[in-house]
């Protein structure tokens, strides 16, 4: 094989969940500077994510106008972080983006301190879950149905329906300020 893209992880996960979990990615790397167009692959058009990106879904929405037909976020999401928010997060990102979400996740004990959530999965562009790993090292795998992916924009085109025209500007046309 041949490298064809290098993503840098643009979202950096600088945490303090008290008593519970620290992470301050900014003290130890430096935030990606773009987001990659789609990268063609046998499988589909693929947008890259990592990890915290996951968090923001104005990427994956900006790699679905670029032509994604499939997100990655490998991840190694914290116990507390994973086990709150990890599938509704990935589940939410691909219904909203109408693509298939593919996140492998580092499982187990990283370090003395650290301890990472694991549950790799893939959603479909409806936001089913076709295929996951539960606890611990494992392989998982799913069919990548473009056909059925392209059934799903055509049935429901969010994507036409967007509203970029209103987005950023939010306003409160005769109402009062809020106290």
């Amino acid at each position: 094989g041949r490298l064809v893209a290098a993503y840098r992880k643009t979202h950096l996960c600088d945490v303090e969940l008290e008593g519970r979990v620290t992470m301050k990615e900014s003290s130890f790397t430096n935030p990606g500077a773009e987001i990659l167009a789609p990268v063609n692959t046998p499988a589909g058009k693929l947008g890259l994510c990592v990890c915290y990106d996951l968090r923001f879904p104005e990427i994956s929405l900006a790699l679905r106008r670029a032509g994604a037909e499939i997100l990655t976020y490998p991840s190694a999401f914290t116990v507390p972080t994973g086990s709150a928010h990890w599938e509704v997060l990935l589940r939410a990102r691909a219904i909203e983006s109408q693509c298939y979400v593919v996140a492998a996740a580092q499982s187990g004990k990283n370090h003395e301190s650290r301890t990472s959530y694991g549950h790799s999965l893939v959603v479909d562009p409806w936001g089913a879950v076709v295929a996951q790993c539960r606890e611990g090292p494992g392989l998982c795998y799913a069919e990548i149905d473009l056909d059925y992916l392209h059934r799903v924009r055509r049935e429901m085109p969010v994507q036409g329906h967007r509203r970029p025209d209103l987005y950023g500007t939010v306003g409160a046309a005769g109402l009062a300020p809020a106290p």
